[in-house]
């Protein structure tokens, strides 16, 4: 059966009405959240490889589209970020297991897994698939439902992806509406699913405001912050190698993710090697009538030209009357200072890097601290180094949960290029006002319940070898009109032991009668539900 995607039209401006269109949505998703709760592992699993390989096959497809919608970014960069999002992605958590009980009998204690149950999606213009991909991915393998609100100047891609995506979920097994996007989404709209009741967790990534707005949405938030991130060369560092991984991070993508460099900063005995290495690995040194151009064209009174975001760095050169060479792929700025006053030093999603020569080491890492205060707290950091004791003082300077070592920040800190969880949300945790510091996968997206026995030895602990832990497997799809209800009977599976259960096949055994009853109470609901919102 195809999965409905609904069309959201826009047929009144009204909260009450806006808030119907969430409803059904959002109803539909907490009632296929429901069902695919009482899923296995392997079932589980099957869908997720099956959506995950959906996404690879169609990478380059939908960077293609999601270049030519936003303007932003490398068509090959953003393929091979769409594949990593995908089977790449499965893969990593494959031996992962967000469902099943788990036994401790040295604590005496069960943990029984719990989904948050749906999940309301924010997905930004920047990485539009491959942050869609990862959405979705974590929210299967949680068991959790999912409703993504995509940028509207990605619109086109992510819903024609999200709706793909559904499809193969469906046809692999999943619950009719377990994914859904909002094809017309606006502010007001966006609110609506926010503050909504039946949405249990909201996945922000996206703009500052944005975020914001998530967390003061009155549901639990998973927010992100800005990015800004400082790389610091040390003169111990092996300069060759530290040049071309930061010009390859910074030119991947044309430098659309917030891990990306920032501000790179060293000291004055290796300015003129790193320097030239720099040069040799593509960067263009500017000098300070260029960099005045640069930082003319890059800032205003509004804040950051949105104009550059993603764009190349001949591109960004020739706006701002510089003559680079043809195959430059980063300008490279050297600034003054760090500070409000140098708003080169804030941060920039274009292959624009700062380049600042600080007096001596001391001074080198509190600069690379200034840069986090500025703009980026909590976010990431990188350093080129080989003193272990440099590492240290500067992981420990930094305001930063990733800081990356000897490999380029773009994909060292999203956990491609390091063994940092692979993520497309970077928590910045306390130090960015945010509720998780490190990357965001699976396990934020599920609970878990611990039955705690009696702590004193003669108190015996149970055996739940042969406990039912209600894994019904797959029930009939949602109807297209469908707001379920919750509390419906439910076949019983039989008994199935915590962390060894094998999968439940076959279908639900639901007669006409029951599906025709189910039906007809799922509609019912429905028409309470529109009925209270207007």
């Amino acid at each position: 059966m195809e999965p409905e995607i609904r069309t959201l039209v826009d047929i009144s401006h009204s909260p009450a009405a806006l808030k119907s269109q969430a409803d059904i949505m959002l109803g539909r998703a907490r009632w296929a959240g429901s069902i695919f709760q009482r899923f296995d592992r392997a079932t589980t699993q099957r869908i997720v490889d099956a959506v995950a390989e959906a996404a690879h096959a169609h990478a380059g497809k939908y960077a293609e589209w999601a270049v030519e919608e936003t303007g932003f970014g490398v068509v090959e960069h953003k393929r091979l970020k769409n594949e990593l999002t995908a089977t790449a992605f499965a893969d990593h958590y494959r031996d992962a297991d967000f469902i099943n009980p788990v036994v401790d009998d040295a604590r005496k204690m069960l943990r029984i897994p719990r989904p948050a149950g749906v999940v309301f999606a924010l997905t930004p213009s920047t990485n539009p698939i491959s942050t869609l991909n990862f959405k979705i991915l974590i929210a299967l393998m949680t068991r959790n439902a999912i409703v993504i609100s995509p940028h509207p100047a990605a619109r086109a891609c992510c819903v024609d992806a999200a709706r793909m995506l559904a499809e193969v979920a469906v046809q692999a097994g999943a619950p009719d509406g377990i994914i859904q996007i909002i094809e017309q989404p606006s502010i007001p709209l966006i609110e609506q699913f926010m503050a909504s009741e039946l949405t249990s967790v909201i996945l922000a990534t996206g703009g500052t405001a944005m975020v914001r707005s998530a967390y003061s949405s009155s549901n639990p938030a998973i927010g992100v912050g800005p990015g800004n991130a400082p790389v610091y060369v040390d003169p111990t560092a092996r300069l060759p190698e530290a040049a071309k991984r930061i010009v390859s991070s910074k030119s991947f993508d044309n430098s659309i993710l917030c891990t990306n460099e920032s501000v790179l900063i060293t000291l004055p005995e290796v300015e003129k090697k790193l320097t030239q290495s720099l040069k040799q690995a593509g960067a263009y040194l500017c000098d300070p009538e260029e960099v005045s151009a640069l930082r003319r064209f890059l800032f205003h009174e509004r804040g950051f030209n949105v104009a550059a975001v993603g764009r190349d760095a001949t591109w960004i050169a020739r706006e701002c009357g510089i003559r680079v060479p043809a195959n430059t792929k980063i300008l490279l700025a050297p600034i003054e200072q760090i500070g409000v006053e140098e708003r080169l030093s804030r941060e920039k999603l274009c292959p624009v890097l700062a380049f600042h020569v600080a007096k001596n080491r001391s001074q080198a890492l509190a600069q690379a601290r200034a840069v986090l205060r500025l703009t980026g707290a909590g976010h990431s950091a990188a350093i080129h180094a080989e003193d272990p004791q440099v590492i240290v003082d500067y992981g420990r300077m930094v305001e930063a949960y990733r800081v990356v070592v000897n490999a380029p920040c773009s994909q060292g800190a999203a956990g491609f290029e390091t063994h940092l969880a692979p993520t497309f949300t970077i928590g910045t945790g306390y130090f960015g006002r945010s509720s998780v510091g490190e990357n965001i996968g699976p396990h934020h997206l599920v609970h878990w319940t611990s039955i705690a026995f009696n702590a004193d030895g003669s108190v015996p602990f149970a055996d739940f070898t042969t406990s039912d832990f209600g894994f019904d497997g797959p029930l009939p799809a949602a109807p297209a009109d469908g707001v379920p209800g919750e509390g419906r009977s439910r076949l019983r599976a039989g008994p199935v032991s915590p962390s060894r259960q094998t999968a439940r096949g076959g279908s639900s055994g639901l007669d006409s009668a029951m599906r025709d009853e189910l039906r007809r109470l799922i509609a019912e609901e429905l028409r309470n539900v529109i009925k209270g919102s207007n």
